[in-house]
């Protein structure tokens, strides 16, 4: 009964030992849509920095940034914009860059939080353009926009076609409150 009970407590010692909770990811590539969704409401995913992972814009707390495609002005192209969600001015552009490798060789060499204005819409975003993000703790993040996708797509949710955007980045977040990228 003895060798019974320390094989079990070894077992779970042994099991428990396994789960070991992996760190969240500070950087990679995302795309996240305008997508749109229902259950008792309407949401969208959005994507968190902190968390390193999309989350719809219905939970608590809700994501970081959400892309939207502004349709105001019927004479004029649509466009992508990223909406915060802290109550506060949280995107700053860097820059906008001819191509590709610029933009990359500038997200590179970006080491450090230098901007002084804030606003609270990174609008418009597109194709090689970097931008900041300051979240409501303070923390920060860098972005750089690799690719968007602006058109009408058929939405089964909403029975009808929509305006339709989609944005990939890579993003590098700082989650303690430094200037400073790693």
């Amino acid at each position: 009964m003895k060798q019974l009970l320390y094989t079990i407590v070894a077992l779970t010692l042994v099991i428990a030992g396994c789960n070991k909770d992996e760190p969240v990811p500070t950087e990679g590539t995302q795309t996240i849509s305008n997508n749109t969704y229902k259950s008792t409401t309407y949401y969208i995913y959005g994507f968190s920095f902190s968390q390193a992972k999309e989350i719809a814009t219905t939970t608590t707390p809700g994501p970081d940034i959400a892309v939207y495609v502004n349709v105001d002005n019927p004479l004029a192209a649509p466009r992508l914009y990223l909406a915060a969600n802290n109550l506060r001015p949280s995107f700053s552009k860097v820059g906008d860059y001819p191509d590709q490798a610029a933009a990359q060789t500038a997200f590179d060499n970006l080491k450090s939080i230098t901007a002084t204005q804030w606003t609270e819409l990174a609008d418009p975003v597109t194709r090689n353009q970097i931008w900041l993000y300051r979240s409501g703790q303070d923390t920060y993040t860098k972005f750089r926009i690799i690719d968007i996708v602006i058109d009408k797509r058929y939405n089964a949710e909403l029975d009808q076609n929509v305006d339709y955007g989609e944005i990939t980045f890579e993003w590098v977040h700082q989650p303690d409150e430094s200037l400073m990228f790693p």
